[in-house]
């Protein structure tokens, strides 16, 4: 006999589990497995993101539509990219046109790595009427300043002998002077929100270059010429605007895209999972909620400093709903993450019966992980 219907429904709301499962489909094996345990009870999938990969399938799980664009991706070669647009709102995701995935091949490509394609997926939102342009930084295959971006939204960038510069953050260090040519009339009544959860500079010690040119294949004499170009870029934007923002938080996120966000778009930066939960109608869905489960690929150190579990605890704890953590890796100690606000977390890790099954058998524990927590909290046996 089915079970009657309990008060309450429970928020399924996990970001990806990195190079594993997709935050839709993380959401739907753990809410497959609280259904099974728990029949009676509504369970609302709410896939979410913290800005950066990730962003533009939980805009689309959310109802946002799919607008599909053929972009220029990290080396220049033509990408299926996408944006997602609901109202007068599109979600643009950075990695969609320049990500690290992007990357023909797999191969870095750090000095000449650029982020054209994003400003095309920004001019696509602006063309379809979006109002508000929300940015998502975070999977950057490029330490380009942004300065690709700004070209791609008709920003003429050129050498002392007046030549358009090429793509990349080498380049810059050639640049000699800056054009906004349309920037203005093209942004002209449009938001840009910048989804971020960094607050690097764009130089020194902490800055794009030497915090994260490393993961886009940078190293020795790389690094000092990247450097050198970003310290060029922003010497210029300074001359032409006026307005120095190197050191602005945010400003070194993206390699650098987030400081030609703010310099040269006019945008202002948020917390990205605090912007999503926004975006995605997060505190409607948990009104009313008698749990909130969310996770990521390993709860660690990182998730207390802005990670999407971490922002979707801080939420739902605040309605007054409890929240469950489930995760690939569990690094956290018991005090650590009930002091993040977890009322219980759990390791596909503990789950599996062989080493490595908790990637091998990801989505099959993740069920497990659902059964388990509603017989665990929700009282379901």
């Amino acid at each position: 006999m089915p079970a009657t219907p309990t008060q309450g429904h429970v928020v399924v709301a996990p970001d990806k589990f990195k190079g594993t499962l997709e935050g839709a489909e993380v959401a739907a094996r753990l809410a497959a497995g609280i259904r099974r345990v728990a029949p009676g009870i509504e369970v609302r999938e709410l896939p979410v993101a913290d800005g950066g990969e990730g962003t533009l399938a939980a805009a689309l799980a959310a109802g946002h539509r799919r607008i599909p664009a053929k972009v220029a991706g990290p080396t220049g070669l033509p990408v299926d990219a996408a944006i997602a647009v609901r109202g007068d709102t599109a979600v643009v995701e950075l990695a969609q046109a320049s990500g690290l995935a992007r990357l023909p091949g797999g191969r870095t490509a750090p000095l000449a790595a650029g982020s054209y394609g994003v400003g095309q997926l920004i001019g696509r939102a602006v063309s379809l009427g979006a109002k508000r342009v929300v940015l998502g930084l975070g999977g950057s295959a490029c330490t380009d300043g942004g300065a690709g971006m700004v070209q791609a939204l008709g920003v003429g960038l050129y050498d002392a002998e007046g030549a358009e510069l090429p793509p990349g953050g080498a380049a810059l260090r050639r640049l000699h002077r800056l054009d906004p040519g349309a920037l203005a009339d093209t942004l002209s009544g449009v938001e840009v929100v910048v989804a971020c959860d960094v607050d690097n500079p764009l130089l020194g010690p902490r800055g794009a270059t030497a915090v994260y040119g490393p993961q886009k294949g940078a190293d020795g004499e790389d690094l000092l010429v990247l450097e050198a170009g970003l310290t060029r870029w922003a010497d210029v934007v300074r001359t032409s605007t006026g307005v120095d923002l190197r050191d602005a938080p945010g400003a070194g996120a993206a390699g650098g895209v987030g400081f030609a966000a703010l310099a040269l778009l006019g945008a202002t930066m948020r917390p990205g999972i605090e912007l999503l939960l926004e975006l995605l109608g997060f505190d409607e869905a948990v009104r009313g909620a008698r749990l909130v489960v969310t996770g990521e690929g390993c709860l660690d150190a990182q998730t207390l400093h802005g990670k999407a579990p971490a922002g979707v605890a801080a939420a739902a704890t605040g309605a007054g709903v409890p929240v469950a953590a489930v995760a690939g890796r569990l690094e956290l100690s018991q005090d650590e993450w009930r002091g993040a606000g977890f009322a219980a977390a759990y390791a596909l890790t503990d789950l599996a019966e062989q080493p490595g099954e908790s990637l091998t058998r990801a989505a099959e524990l993740a069920e497990v992980a659902g059964e388990l927590l509603a017989r665990d909290l929700l009282g379901e046996h």
